[in-house]
């Protein structure tokens, strides 16, 4: 649960990396992650319509962290995530490729994922594009830490989509 805490903290550091194809995006949902009683990261989900379905491109999910990470502990955590959701063929899978996308992430800061019309992914640390990963299925794999029905954060993934039960 620490890793999860870490990872969404650090994910939220982006909280819509205001770049401008960021303005094409409206907002579908946003959610606090918090641990225990430690705010994590203040994440928010946008598509062109506002609206969004797991799988739908483009859409972009911002975290904004409310606490220091390091990337390693984000990675760690995005393991963790993929092994809750049953994802075992992707631990470790992409540790070395975030580890050289990812910097520390400072309180305050905003990590960003952006897809486009293929669901192509790109990471964006505030306003500087970090990258993606060069794989088919990347971004819906990393998208459903947080949008999968099956994530470990219901509640979050409700008010993310937009559907706050």
């Amino acid at each position: 649960m620490r890793v999860l805490l870490i990872f969404l903290s650090l994910f939220s550091l982006g909280a819509l990396a205001s770049s401008n194809d960021s303005n094409e995006f409206k907002l579908v949902g946003e959610s606090r992650f918090e641990y225990y009683f430690w705010d994590v990261y203040d994440a928010k989900l946008s598509s062109p319509t506002g609206s969004y379905e797991f799988g739908q491109h483009p859409a972009q999910l911002s975290l904004t962290y409310l606490r220091d990470f390091a990337a390693k502990d984000i990675v760690k955590a995005t393991n963790e995530q993929w092994d809750h959701l049953g994802k075992k063929d992707l631990i470790n899978k992409y540790d070395d490729a975030l580890l050289k996308l990812w910097p520390d992430i400072k309180e305050g800061e905003t990590l960003t994922f952006r897809t486009d019309d293929s669901g192509n992914g790109t990471f964006y640390h505030n306003d500087k594009k970090l990258g993606g990963i060069e794989d088919a299925t990347f971004a819906d794999d990393f998208m459903a830490i947080w949008l999968s029905p099956d994530t470990s954060e219901p509640a979050m993934r409700n008010q993310l989509i937009g559907n706050p039960k």
